[in-house]
Formats: C-alpha cells, sequence, structure tokens
C-alpha cells in the first residue's frame, strides 16, 4: 500500500482526501499535517502532525491543497528529505515557484491548479482554439465560492496562460483582470481574466472567442470537489513511478 500525506488535511479537500484514501484498494493514510486542529477524527494509527519533517518521514507520497506558505515550506522541507509530491495549491508567489522547481530536481514533483480531467483536455482545445481563431477576442470567466480568496483562480491563469501560447504572446503583457470607467477600445492582443465570487459555486470556467456575427465558448464545471480530490489520488498513483522532474495533470492522464 502507498502511504499518503496530506498538507492542508483540514481544508474542503483535504476532508475529502481522507474519505477517497479509505475507500481506495491501493492507497492508506501515512499522516496528516495541521496548523491548528484537525476536525474530523484520524483513522487508527495515522500520523497528525505540524511538522513538515516528521509529515515527509511517515509519507511514501505528498498531496498538497493547502496555501503558498505551506507549499514553500514543504518544498524547502522535501529537499532535505525527498518525497514525491502532488501539489495542487493557486497563488504561489515567484519564490514559491522557484522553490517548486528546485524540488522537481530532487523528487518527482506533479504540479496542477486543477486536478480534474475536463480541465485537463479544456487546457489543450483553449490553445488549439487560440491558435486557429486569430482574429477572435478571447475573455475568460471564472465564478467560485465566497470563500475562495485568490482572484484570478489558478485555473483561470493557466486557461489564460495555453490561450497566450496558442496566440504566441507573453500572458503578462495582454492579460486584463479588470475594467472600470473610460478606458478606450479593447486591444486586439489583450486577454481578458475576470473573476465572480459567490454562494457555493464549486468551481466554473468559461473561455470565449468572440468575433463579428459569431462567437464560440468552452466551458467546464465543477460540481463536486471530489473531481479535485480523486483527481489529485489519480495523479499520486501515476507520481510515485515517475523519475525526477515536474510533471502536469496532462501527463498524468497522458494527454
Amino acid at each position: 500500500m502507498i502511504k499518503v500525506g496530506i498538507v492542508g488535511s483540514t481544508g474542503r479537500v483535504g476532508t475529502l482526501l481522507i474519505e477517497n484514501i479509505a475507500q481506495d484498494k491501493e492507497l492508506t493514510l501515512g499522516a496528516l499535517h495541521v496548523f491548528d486542529e484537525l476536525k474530523q477524527d484520524a483513522p487508527k494509527g495515522v500520523l497528525v502532525t505540524n511538522s513538515m519533517k516528521e509529515l515527509l518521514k511517515a509519507s511514501d507520497i505528498v498531496i498538497d491543497f493547502s496555501a503558498p506558505e505551506a507549499t514553500g515550506e514543504l518544498c524547502e522541507e522535501a529537499l532535505k528529505n525527498p518525497t514525491p509530491l502532488v501539489i495542487a495549491t493557486t497563488g504561489l508567489n515567484v519564490h514559491q515557484q522557484n522553490l517548486l522547481n528546485d524540488a522537481s530536481q530532487e523528487m518527482p514533483v506533479l504540479y496542477a491548479t486543477n486536478m480534474s480531467a475536463g480541465i485537463a483536455l479544456l487546457k489543450m482545445l483553449v490553445k488549439k482554439v487560440a491558435a486557429t481563431l486569430k482574429d477572435f477576442d478571447i475573455e475568460i470567466v471564472e465564478q467560485h465560492h465566497r470563500h475562495k480568496v485568490d482572484a484570478p483562480s489558478g485555473t483561470a491563469l493557466t486557461l489564460a496562460e495555453f490561450a497566450a501560447d496558442g496566440r504566441g504572446v507573453d500572458l503578462d503583457k495582454v492579460r486584463i483582470s479588470g475594467r472600470d470607467g473610460v478606458i478606450g477600445a479593447r486591444t486586439k492582443d489583450e486577454i481578458g481574466v475576470m473573476a465572480l465570487r459567490g454562494g457555493d459555486i464549486v468551481g466554473r470556467h468559461t473561455v470565449g472567442f468572440y468575433n463579428d456575427g459569431e462567437f464560440l465558448e468552452l466551458n467546464h464545471t465543477a460540481t463536486s470537489r471530489e473531481t479535485f480530490s480523486k483527481g489529485a489520488l489519480r495523479a499520486a498513483k501515476w507520481l510515485i513511478g515517475q523519475k525526477n522532474g515536474l510533471y502536469s495533470i496532462n501527463d498524468a492522464l497522458g494527454l
């Protein structure tokens, strides 16, 4: 059995991971990392700790659905105790991204802003459509629950990166994530990425391609967070046998 450690075990997806692993025939729960208090009973024999070092020692692979600061701490400690990592934390800054890249030199690391198979395929479609419909304006709208703290979502930014790649442009130079007042007409190259927050929306992403006389919209809606937890477990089973390096969810799915 593969022993799984979880960072972010008190969060919504972390709670689902605990439940999903209990029903899995290939995985077992090895350790849970908590910063404050675990809100559910841990299975017998499972280590509950606030130490990344002890978490890594008790795990064959670690799945991280936490916050950027915790992900950075995890990567720093993993460099001392290399362990395969599946990371789904969004909102990483440049330093944290560099730590993730450094970790991938010493162990297999899979990083994805969204663990669903549908989003993995959507990224590929977005890149192809962006490259094909060169005269169309690209606008991305994401919707999430009221508790989400980062905006735009990591998934929306990833979709925007694939769109920019399809167009051969630098996303940092063309992304617009807010419009207000008399700002002038939309420029040809800009890619809009807008965020809506409210209620208990799990996640919805729309990538629109708009032209005079027609438009095309590609939509993905997550109706349950289990699409993320089960996707992460699928990725973990794949990653455990890989060489050192940085992988994506598309790699795990063979896309």
